[in-house]
């Protein structure tokens, strides 16, 4: 009875035969079958028009008509309604910067994520290690030592008095830092004294020995042990991953430091419907030449950025810091990239058309990405993006904007480092770290992620974030800077339209409007309006892709 009621007030609707508002692309398909979705609040992310009633979806996946407006020449049987059955929907909620390989490893390795001390981290081996061979690597992700009751991070001791024969190598939620235990760190021959390369460090007693807390670039000996994935091991993992997000409200993400071999993976994937989420890559180094040329792309799989890092991780000590750790004066952090460097592939992405998408963390690090920039006279016409863009001197904070780069931050990075970056950093240096609000008012076009599999990579956990700037628990100490939370409107925007536009994409992404393509996020609830902590408890309904249903929740 809904149904049909919604079709005879639709149907009048559509055929009342209004035209498009001016300025807007025309139709590609006014007289094929519609699917319209109607029955519930449907926000447009278009400040002039911000909600309608219904959306018409043509054949072709691009938005045909809006209630109000409306087009017209549709007869009954031409129409498919969609009832969104009193639910909210809203442009495609895309995560800006994610690691889709990682995301869907996560889900089918030891997921560390939760782990709430050491004693529980060793208690989970003692469990895993039941089940493997004698010499069988265990291998998981996940663990922050953020909140643990032992105050500090897991060690190889730890490890070893429940494994002292398979090698353990669990890697930090961050992915800039692993905890190996013995076997492990002698098998990578790390464990003696060795010296660290440029960009990584071993962490080492008195003694000289690993502690087994190993960073950065000097991880990659102890990784090395590790079997290399397979093709099919990568294809059942992105697709993991991929499914996995679309059941989370997710439409689209900006897939950060891929490798050269999944492009045409996902290529394939994507082609046999295996990969129901549009993708814009963002390669590591290495694959320069795959965004150089677009290949491998598809409808749904753009590929035109590459990755870079200047910097670690604050949690691990990695983030390069103009003054050095309040925790640690012994360090400020490791360069990975140096300037000279950085200079190099800036000319050689501006001569070869690459978007660049840099890693920095710490506020040497972006200044070194703002000072470069400058110098090269480049501009916003580049949309090139710094990834992270965490921690900032004060007064670098409104250069992100003045010069038109682009801020690729995460919302959950800044409740989840707050418990401990007044340690790291002490409290004066928060003026300037996690700023999103500065960020937008210094002009800057801020695109929001998640970082996942660093976070969870939940839309839901991410607008939270960005609105409340509290933890999940509704908590906030010292150093927090309330005043950086955003809007509503504002947190709309860095998972729709300023992630469209940092991805090149804003003609057909980003708002709901005649002429684009119909990617639409569906969800229980309002969030624009309900209080902010029944966003943490809000669901997602339904996840649409080119007017295609690609997740519904169970009835």
């Amino acid at each position: 009875m809904r149904q049909m009621l919604l079709a005879t007030v639709l149907l009048g609707a559509l055929v009342a035969g209004c035209a498009p508002k001016d300025g807007q692309p025309p139709s590609s398909d006014k007289t094929g079958p519609v699917t319209v979705f109607t029955g519930g609040t449907i926000y447009t992310g278009n400040a002039d028009q911000p909600v309608i009633d219904a959306v018409a979806v043509g054949s072709d996946g691009r938005i045909v008509a809006m209630v109000p407006p409306t087009s017209a020449d549709w007869g009954d049987e031409d129409v498919t309604i969609v009832d969104l059955d009193g639910s909210v929907m809203f442009p495609g909620f895309t995560d800006s910067h994610a690691h889709l390989l990682g995301i869907g490893q996560r889900e089918l390795t030891l997921n560390l994520e939760g782990t709430a001390s050491i004693d529980e981290l060793v208690t989970r081996t003692e469990i895993e290690v039941w089940e493997k061979e004698p010499g069988e690597i265990l291998f998981g992700r996940g663990w922050i030592e953020t909140g643990w009751p032992e105050g500090r991070m897991p060690s190889a001791a730890d490890l070893d008095q429940v494994s002292p024969d398979n090698p353990v190598i669990y890697v930090r939620a961050d992915g800039h830092a692993l905890v190996a235990n013995t076997a492990a760190l002698k098998a990578a021959d790390v464990y003696d004294l060795n010296e660290d390369p440029t960009g990584g460090r071993v962490e080492r007693g008195d003694d000289g020995k690993a502690t087994g807390i190993v960073i950065d670039y000097a991880m990659a000996p102890v990784l090395e042990l590790l079997s290399a994935p397979s093709e099919d091991d990568i294809s059942l993992a992105l697709e993991t991953g991929a499914q996995t997000y679309v059941s989370r409200g997710w439409t689209g993400v900006h897939n950060m430091s891929v490798g050269r071999i999944e492009a045409p993976i996902m290529a394939g994937l994507a082609k046999e419907g295996r990969l129901p989420l549009r993708i814009y890559n963002a390669f590591d180094e290495s694959a320069f030449h795959v965004a150089k040329s677009r290949r491998h792309e598809t409808g749904t799989i753009t590929n035109r950025a590459v990755k870079l890092y200047m910097d670690g991780a604050l949690g691990s000590r990695g983030a390069l810091l103009i003054e050095p750790y309040s925790d640690r004066p012994d360090t400020s952090g490791l360069e990975l990239l140096d300037t000279n460097a950085l200079h190099n592939l800036m000319m050689d992405a501006a001569e070869d058309d690459v978007q660049l998408a840099i890693h920095a963390i710490g506020d040497l690090a972006n200044r070194h990405i703002l000072e470069t920039f400058s110098a090269l006279g480049y501009g916003p016409e580049k949309r090139w993006r710094i990834e992270h863009a965490q921690i900032l001197a004060p007064d670098d904070v409104a250069q992100v904007g003045a010069l038109g780069l682009i801020a690729s931050m995460q919302p959950s990075h800044a409740i989840g480092d707050l418990k401990f970056a007044p340690d790291r950093l002490g409290v004066d240096r928060l003026a300037g770290a996690y700023a999103w609000q500065d960020m937008l008012s210094g002009g800057a076009v801020v695109a929001g992620g998640s970082d996942a599999p660093v976070e969870v990579g939940s839309p839901l956990i991410e607008f939270y974030a960005a609105t409340a700037r509290k933890d999940l628990e509704g908590r906030a100490g010292e150093g927090w800077h309330p005043e950086q939370a955003l809007s509503r409107q504002e947190a709309l925007a860095l998972f729709t339209s300023a992630a469209a536009y940092a991805s090149f994409q804003e003609d057909d992404l980003g708002t709901i409007e005649i002429g684009k393509i119909a990617d639409f996020s569906v969800f229980d609830r309002d969030l624009m309006t309900i209080p902010e902590e029944d966003i943490l408890i809000a669901k997602p309904v339904m996840t649409v892709i080119g007017g295609e249903i690609v997740w519904r929740a169970a009835e």
